[in-house]
């Protein structure tokens, strides 16, 4: 549950804010004196803060800058009037992360809030690298034991703690933006902010303002002066995710602030300096974007000063069966379910899919296979409909323990056993007839009484492996 704090002395604001947030999603915290607010801070250190410009016996801006020294990672959003727009302007400069004028407008409320809650998650759960035998419930851990997963932890331990560009590759769902924040968490700059922009999501004509801020009239509807990401984020990181799909106007200024650590406001002419560390990912082709001019080269060679490469999850193993577990219990945790081990026909299924979506994709599909599970065990039955067909594809050749897959069965009491039995039989006898004939499918067919057409369809739908040189 998210915790929000406001202090404001106005009881209409603090009236619509109890009307905009209330339980179970959100806690709301109320104060009318800066000082009070200061306390709650201390005491119950709420996810988001709105402060008000004025206030009894505190500027709005005195107030922050307390706030700031007992927690910088709280996002704060000031509250202000028409007439006070300069002191809320001077605050973003200081590290709020945005402003609301009053009178209040819901629609508006709820998403600067909204924001300020992702941004406060990004800021406060640590992104890990998995550790075996430690389990942090509070962390987004990076999980995973295949040779390419290693690679990328030795790089995030070498790159996080020098000051210098990345470049993270990698299709979506892989877990780009997790790794970005590893790098922030274990970088020198982890006590200031980290911010996070998807540069597709953003309208071209909206992105440099997002980014780089803009000047009242600087286009139809700026009616005031708005500061940019890269001005918040002064002393931080800022993640660009997506960058290719940047306007090339928006690739030169952020290639200037990268060589000069400066820029101007859209429609701006006053030069501001910032001081930020820059962290860009896409999941496109790289070459492709090269060669189009989609990607500025001579940014992309700035960005990456180390470049990290993300393998998709089809490629990645026994990570499958891993993450499945990790996913496994961490959401049946979150969801109040008691579901604790999955069944081996259902690791099958999940090893054999292809996994388009990967990292993220499977988290998707553990949790709707939470909410359909009935019982200790996840089975077959419970996964979502693209489970449901003949997924034996992919299948790895591991080689099982079959008499204690049956004690474990029979210990959860559910069903399919017969199923389940014969797939590990089968498995188990052709692996090892395969590996006694050092892949020889002819010697390996006659062997075990089958035509070599019925072994090759057998080695196909169940996935092994042969041994290398075989034929």
């Amino acid at each position: 549950m998210s915790v929000l704090l406001v202090v404001d002395d106005e009881p209409s604001i603090l009236h619509a804010f109890g009307r905009a947030f209330h339980e179970p999603e959100v806690t709301l915290l109320t104060a009318t004196f800066a000082s009070r607010g200061i306390e709650q801070v201390t005491e119950r250190r709420p996810d988001v803060v709105i402060l008000d410009v004025q206030l009894p016996d505190l500027s709005g801006l005195e107030a922050f800058q307390r706030i700031k020294e007992i927690d910088a990672r709280i996002p704060v959003v000031f509250i202000t009037g028409h007439g006070t727009t300069d002191t809320a302007i001077e605050a973003i400069k200081l590290g709020a992360i945005d402003y609301l004028f009053k009178p209040l407008d819901l629609s508006n409320l709820r998403e600067v809030v909204a924001n300020a809650f992702e941004i406060s998650r990004l800021m406060r759960i640590p992104a890990a690298l998995a550790r075996p035998g430690v389990e942090d419930e509070e962390a987004d851990v990076l999980v995973g034991r295949c040779p390419a997963m290693n690679e990328v932890y030795k790089q995030i331990g070498r790159v996080a703690p020098q000051d210098i560009p990345v470049f993270i590759l990698g299709e979506s769902g892989t877990g780009k933006e997790l790794v970005a924040r590893a790098i922030w968490c274990h970088s020198k700059r982890s006590s200031s902010p980290f911010f996070a922009i998807n540069c597709a999501a953003i309208p071209d004509s909206l992105l440099e303002s997002e980014l780089f801020g803009h000047e009242q009239g600087a286009f139809t509807g700026a009616d005031n002066q708005r500061i940019g990401k890269f001005e918040q984020c002064r002393g931080g990181t800022l993640f660009l995710d997506e960058i290719g799909d940047m306007t090339p106007a928006a690739q030169a200024k952020i290639l200037r602030v990268i060589q000069e650590h400066e820029f101007e406001r859209v429609g701006g002419s006053q030069t501001i300096q910032t001081d930020v560390r820059l962290i860009a990912a896409t999941n496109r082709d790289l070459q492709e974007m090269l060669d189009t001019d989609t990607l500025r080269r001579d940014l992309y060679y700035r960005l990456s000063v180390v470049t990290i490469e993300l393998p998709p999850l089809r490629e990645r193993g026994e990570d499958v069966s891993i993450l499945t577990e990790y996913f496994l219990q961490r959401f049946s945790r979150e969801m109040d379910r008691d579901v604790r081990t999955v069944s081996p026909d259902t690791l099958d299924r999940l090893r054999g899919y292809s996994w388009p979506g990967n990292v993220r994709e499977l988290q998707s599909v553990i949790k709707q296979a939470l909410l359909h599970a009935a019982g200790p065990v996840l089975i077959p039955e419970f996964l979502p409909d693209p489970f449901q067909q003949n997924s034996r594809k992919g299948l790895r050749p591991e080689k099982l323990d079959f008499q204690q897959i049956i004690t474990d069965w029979l210990k959860t009491d559910a069903e399919g056993l017969y199923a389940e039995a014969t797939l590990v039989m089968e498995k188990q006898l052709l692996s090892r007839v395969l590996e006694h004939t050092q892949g020889n499918q002819a010697q390996a067919a006659r062997i075990l009484g089958i035509t070599r057409g019925t072994l090759r369809n057998k080695i196909r739908s169940l996935g092994l492996h042969l041994p290398d040189g075989s034929g």
